[in-house]
């Protein structure tokens, strides 16, 4: 299938997407999800493992930043050396916002967990189309994407504040995000080695919804971890996958850098 044809496939899904928007109703952040069921309060921390379970996030975050700054990677790209720095700096992020949101989970601070995750998810979907189609391109839509999750997140709390909570955006965002990864996955072949360690990360993500779904199960089973606990754990390890990624993966054509 030639280039284009593949690319008329993603912006045609992207447009229906964005369609489908409109059909659906506002869908308000239901309150039941902030009622995890490990709130034991140990060392003066409420929900303490709710809360410490995402200091992965904070040392993976510093471990790939770390990486990128020292500049010796071999699985990633030079001109991209910004935007992988970002991205880790996101994923620490999360530690931050998702550790204040668990210490008192509320429709308020739920927007401090979701604005580091979205800005990690634009940043990443850069960082494939990066790779896989074009650099140019995608460094072009950096700040257009980065802004539209954020826009995301700030939108659904806006609403939330009026009485009228409108997800649709946010997931539109997050989930059509993950599609289109896929998708490149997929059409496009890796212009580098080791593709393994992407759909790692994408098992870790996977893995990590099925945890949080299994919240209650879990934390029963023994009292001693949560499935929300154990979600973030799960999450940051998909996370260290592309950490691993920059370190394994080898250009597989002969140019070091392509447009």
């Amino acid at each position: 299938m030639a280039d284009k044809n593949k690319l008329f496939i993603l912006y045609a899904i992207g447009v229906l997407a964005v369609g489908a928007l409109f059909w659906f109703p506002a869908i308000p952040q239901p309150t039941s999800y902030h009622g995890f069921a490990d709130v034991r309060t140990i060392l003066g921390i409420p929900n303490f493992w709710n809360v410490m379970s995402n200091v992965p996030f904070l040392i993976v975050g510093a471990i790939g930043v770390f990486v990128v700054l020292r500049g010796n990677y071999q699985g990633g790209l030079k001109s991209l050396h910004t935007l992988y720095a970002l991205f880790f700096v996101g994923i620490a992020g999360v530690c931050f916002g998702s550790g204040y949101y668990h210490w008192s989970p509320s429709n308020e601070t739920l927007a401090w967990d979701r604005l580091p995750m979205a800005v990690a998810f634009m940043i990443f979907v850069c960082i494939v189309v990066a790779e896989h189609i074009n650099v140019r391109a995608a460094k072009m839509m950096v700040v257009p994407l980065v802004l539209l999750g954020v826009f995301s997140v700030w939108y659904w709390d806006y609403t939330e504040t009026l009485g009228r909570g409108d997800l649709r955006l946010y997931g539109l965002v997050q989930f059509l995000s993950l599609l289109m990864i896929a998708l490149i996955f997929w059409l496009f072949p890796a212009r580098l080695s080791g593709m393994k360690y992407l759909w790692l990360m994408f098992g870790g993500y996977a893995l990590a919804k099925l945890l949080e779904e299994l919240d209650r199960p879990i934390y029963f089973l023994g009292s001693y971890m949560s499935g929300h606990a154990l979600k973030h754990v799960a999450a940051a390890a998909g996370m260290y996958c592309f950490v691993v990624a920059l370190q394994k993966r080898r250009p597989k054509l002969s140019a070091p850098e392509f447009t």
